[in-house]
């Protein structure tokens, strides 16, 4: 063998061991993962959870209202009805308002579970005083969890704009569930088959 073919040879083998060493060497780099935060439908401190708990808050007052129209023994019930009627209409659209200047999507009409059962018990009850007691028990419940629901969205919410109309309903549920909390309601009495089935004292 000359001495071109054995530098040739030299060259070759040469190359082959570099190129054997960087293929044990080399490590396939490990895939990049990207990671999409979780968004809570439920968690009202987010701004979806919070448009679909105030948006169902409205709902429910609305048609509380309407119901009381139709079933309330009490003047004064029917005229917070009207007003429940009113006021909540005017939350409601600016809820819509703020969602739309923020980019999303409002929620469509329509109650949660949780004021899905307290319209279902308004709904059961006989028309007249028993009506006015139970919507006023419901008022309360309702207005309580709303005061929460907003107060704790105007302090800690994620979409300022959302926060500004958390911020203003704050005092209108405030002055909702003193007023109902003043409803002048009182139980009606038994009926006469109700008061021979119940045991004398």
């Amino acid at each position: 063998m000359g001495n071109d073919e054995m530098r040739i040879l030299t060259i070759l083998l040469g190359g082959a061991m570099a190129i054997a060493a960087c293929c044990v060497g080399a490590r396939p780099s490990p895939p990049t993962t990207t990671t999409t935060p979780v968004i809570d439908m439920d968690n009202p401190l987010m701004a979806r959870g919070y448009l679909a708990q105030a948006s169902s808050s409205d709902q429910f007052e609305i048609m509380s209202g309407q119901l009381a129209q139709q079933m309330a023994a009490s003047l004064q019930v029917r005229n917070f009805g009207n007003l429940l009627i009113a006021e909540h209409t005017r939350t409601n659209r600016m809820l819509i308002d703020a969602a739309l200047a923020a980019g999303l999507v409002p929620p469509p009409p329509g109650l949660l579970p949780a004021q899905q059962v307290l319209l279902a018990q308004l709904r059961a009850e006989a028309p007249g005083r028993g009506f006015d007691v139970a919507f006023k028990n419901a008022q309360i419940s309702a207005h309580r969890a709303a005061l929460l629901l907003h107060w704790n969205y105007a302090a800690s919410g994620d979409v300022p704009v959302l926060r500004n109309v958390a911020s203003q309903a704050v005092p209108l549920v405030q002055m909702h569930l003193a007023q109902a909390q003043r409803l002048n309601v009182i139980q009606a009495p038994p009926s006469a088959s109700e008061a021979q089935s119940s045991p004398a004292p």
